[in-house]
């Protein structure tokens, strides 16, 4: 590595790069998965959403516990220690695709998703303490700009493999090639040095990392901000399908849902270079109102019209989890690791809402679901505006 710490800080940026894009990539085949498993089994959506629960759940089991491992192992370690349980769920995804057991594919994928919550625990907080603190919310949102990326590459490369692909056996080849990759970058992220961050000097840092008000409610807007992007994300291909929308078939679908993370990839990139111009929490409360007023739009709307309307929402969806994210470890210190291992838990929210949401929709129809995404985004504004503050 170079003797300069920001040369350093660009070649270590540029490596977890790769790391965001993959495990954006592995996160949104979840989408697919639904509609794919869906018809396999014949599930109604509720039971086709556990999904989603399955893999976001190991972000609640897993956060905290990822948080004291990090502590204890570094950074770097914590990413090794990552992706290898990451790989290992992938390969037990591949290998349940012959046993046709909707409850095995429901344990690999949370056994994947609790190597992602590692990766999330390690990855994000050392992001954000890669340079000075004021810019902390821009690199985050570059860095996930490049984990949209993968989000935006999942759907077309998961339509084409997986629902076009033959009952369980389409998802065999696309989590063998996901396995060989994360351990493959396991060994770089090994054997490559990385800088050690500096951190800040907190005064008692002893007790409940709970204690920190910002915290607390930056993880209830993160519960709530991944909710509902995923349940939207989840029910897009199902959306789409219906005769008053669009009716589309799933493929079809399928490919549109990643114009629904490329419009998150580009928000994230433009998002990057207006928090260095403007505020963080004036930008994430922009963004908040402009999600809220799609949504009302797609469900007042209808027809086609809805599709546009929908996928957009993803643009907006961009800032949010990088923007409240840096915002709620901000001034941590020592308590980093531990305060961000609370944040991840909170991505249990794409675990809850979602199958919430297809209970709504089984029940009342898919644009009363929807609609109940405005109270997370309403939430997300007021936090940009008044939790946002320094600690109480």
């Amino acid at each position: 590595m170079s003797s300069d710490p920001h040369d350093d800080h660009r070649s270590a940026l540029a490596l977890l790069a790769l790391l965001f894009f993959m495990w954006g990539f592995v996160t949104v085949l979840g989408d697919i998965l639904v509609p794919h498993l869906k018809g396999l089994f014949s599930l109604d959506a509720a039971t086709a959403m556990l999904v989603q629960m399955s893999f976001f759940g190991a972000y609640f089991v897993v956060g905290m516990p990822a948080g004291w491992l990090v502590a204890r192992v570094g950074y770097r370690g914590g990413i090794v220690v990552g992706l290898l349980v990451a790989a290992t769920g992938a390969l037990c995804f591949a290998l349940s695709s012959w046993l046709t057991s909707y409850a095995a594919f429901l344990l690999a994928l949370f056994v994947l998703a609790g190597g992602i919550t590692v990766l999330q625990v390690a990855a994000n907080p050392y992001v954000t303490l890669l340079g000075p603190p004021r810019t902390a919310a821009s690199r985050l949102n570059l860095t996930q700009g490049i984990n949209s990326l993968g989000t935006t590459l999942a759907p077309v490369v998961g339509s084409w493999l997986i629902l076009e692909g033959q009952g369980a056996q389409g998802v065999r080849v696309p989590y063998l090639g996901i396995a060989a990759v994360l351990v493959v970058l396991a060994l770089v992220f090994a054997r490559v040095p990385l800088p050690n961050p500096p951190t800040e000097v907190r005064v008692a840092v002893n007790g409940s990392v709970w204690r920190h008000r910002r915290l607390r409610l930056g993880a209830l807007a993160i519960f709530l901000y991944v909710g509902a992007e995923v349940g939207i994300g989840s029910m897009l291909v199902l959306f789409f399908g219906l005769p008053e929308v669009a009716g589309m078939a799933p493929a079809d679908g399928g490919y549109l849902v990643s114009f629904y993370w490329g419009s998150a990839m580009v928000g994230r990139f433009v998002g990057a270079a207006l928090q260095r111009r403007f505020s963080p929490r004036a930008v994430l409360a922009t963004g908040s109102a402009l999600a809220i007023v799609l949504v009302l739009l797609t469900v007042g709307l209808m027809g086609t019209i809805a599709v546009p309307t929908l996928l957009g929402v993803g643009l907006f969806n961009s800032i949010m989890f990088p923007t409240i994210f840096s915002l709620a470890v901000q001034g941590l210190g020592d308590e980093t690791s531990r305060g961000s291992g609370v944040l991840v838990m909170a991505i249990v929210g794409g675990a809850l809402i979602p199958v919430g949401m297809g209970a709504l929709a089984d029940a009342f129809g898919y644009r009363v679901a929807l609609l109940a995404t405005v109270v997370a985004y309403a939430y997300i504004g007021w936090f940009a505006r008044s939790g946002g503050e320094e600690d109480a």
